[in-house]
């Protein structure tokens, strides 16, 4: 790591309302792909490696479709959820730094209308795996299964409504700024997202992301390669994928219950890259639900769970001059749920300094991937 890939291209498609897509998921793959692309002044001939997680989009049929280079790496991590939006960008780097391929596309394409929603329930006949402790009992959504960890958080450490309530408001603040987002001209009041109904105590209607159709991508390669290129390249300075010893195990039979995941990934993270978290000028949490956003801020190091109430009141979240600003495009919950792919696009744009709701004089800026789910995922980007 340590800026041996680069990325020197990122792209979306139109993000729709899930249904409201007029084309289809594969469609809005090779969107986002061609604009990550473009983005980058490279051809679609210079890509030969292609990675993604929980993607249905095939690498023969995007290579077909699209006319790619020789491809000489694709790819895809375990885990289910945006929680591979890190791990998938740490195997393009991987790859790349390997010498196994130099042109890399990390994307994500989701059509929820085309395709089952991931927030509705779905039960077989039988319930097998992880399913079988839950599903019986009538536990079959992940905002049950979330909001089971995050109550018992919030009664562990003190947390309050209020803090939930703060991840909300700044991805909608945010969001106000980004003309690609679906809430952008939707500003939510503290009143409104107190008055929205409960969806499984304690997430109301706000506190979880809504089902959108789109993808996102980005393109990384060699910093050899990037010179030849007129967009700026951005480093990835340090990444982790893991998990603890018995990490979201069955029947929430984790030693560290209720836990986010992260405390592995960020103590790797920090010591890849040589940092610590008081040095990140930026950082996109993914969130699903608000709950995992304000667990994931105490693992990866940026505040004992018993402060944060404090750390996150306000304001502070809020770009540009916020103590810790995330989420700056909006987030899964005020832009799309991308399985947290439009976080790491704008991870790097923060780094570019094209954001629509730029912090200044970025250096690091910090994606964190899919808290509440395991195994997770972070990546750390700087300038090139």
């Amino acid at each position: 790591m340590h800026g041996a890939a680069v990325v020197v291209g990122v792209g979306e498609s139109t993000y729709y309302k899930r249904g409201g897509a007029p084309i289809s998921e594969f469609q809005l793959a090779c969107d986002a792909i061609k604009n990550a692309v473009a983005d980058a002044g490279l051809a679609l001939a210079d890509v030969d490696g292609l990675v993604s997680y929980m993607d249905r989009d095939e690498p023969v049929r995007l290579s077909a479709a699209l006319g790619l280079g020789d491809l000489q790496f694709s790819a895809q991590t375990f885990g289910g959820g945006g929680n591979g939006s890190g791990a998938a960008v740490t195997l393009a780097d991987a790859a790349i730094t390997a010498g196994y391929a130099e042109t890399v596309v990390v994307f994500r394409s989701l059509a929820q209308g085309q395709f089952h929603r991931y927030g509705r329930p779905s039960v077989g006949r039988r319930a097998r795996g992880a399913a079988a402790y839950t599903a019986p009992y009538g536990m079959l959504s992940p905002a049950q299964i979330t909001a089971m960890q995050t109550m018992r958080f919030m009664h562990d450490h003190g947390v309050s409504e209020d803090s939930l309530a703060e991840v909300v408001l700044t991805s909608f603040a945010h969001a106000q700024h980004n003309p690609r987002a679906i809430r952008y001209g939707t500003p939510l009041t503290r009143e409104q997202y107190f008055a929205s109904r409960w969806i499984a105590e304690p997430f109301r209607l706000y506190d979880c992301c809504p089902e959108n159709d789109g993808a996102a991508a980005i393109v990384i390669t060699t910093p050899e390669r990037a010179r030849d290129l007129a967009a700026t390249p951005v480093a990835i300075v340090a990444a982790a994928h893991g998990l603890s010893h018995r990490d979201g195990v069955a029947a929430f039979g984790e030693e560290n219950f209720p836990t986010a995941h992260y405390r592995t990934v960020a103590r790797s993270l920090w010591q890849r890259a040589g940092v610590q978290p008081a040095d990140i000028d930026v950082a996109q949490f993914y969130e699903n639900f608000t709950g995992p956003v304000l667990m994931a801020i105490a693992e990866m190091g940026f505040c004992e769970p018993g402060e944060l109430n404090a750390f996150v009141a306000g304001g502070a979240l809020r770009a540009p001059h916020g103590r810790l600003p995330i989420n700056t495009s909006g987030g899964n919950l005020g832009e799309a749920y991308i399985h947290g792919m439009g976080n790491v696009v704008e991870a790097v744009r923060q780094v570019r300094g094209d954001s629509t709701c730029q912090v200044p004089d970025v250096a690091l800026s910090l994606s964190v991937s899919g808290p509440g789910f395991a195994p997770g995922s972070a990546v750390l980007f700087g300038p090139a």
